[in-house]
């Protein structure tokens, strides 16, 4: 879940000024405690479920 944290915070300091060139990038204050956690939590879960099929861990039931 770490890394979907991670993930969600290079996403909106980094990828939304990508993006968009003028853009700058935002802070998690800016962007919204529950906008960051609804965003951060499916992003985890995602990467939760594919270091289970990849690396066969069997943490979730199959």
């Amino acid at each position: 879940m770490a890394l979907g944290f991670v993930a969600t915070w290079l996403i909106i300091t980094i990828g939304f000024p990508l993006v968009k060139p003028e853009a700058t990038g935002i802070t998690i204050a800016d962007y919204g405690r529950v906008y960051f956690l609804t965003t951060a939590i499916p992003i985890g879960f995602i990467f939760v479920i594919w270091f289970d099929y990849f690396l066969d861990t069997k943490i979730l039931v199959d």
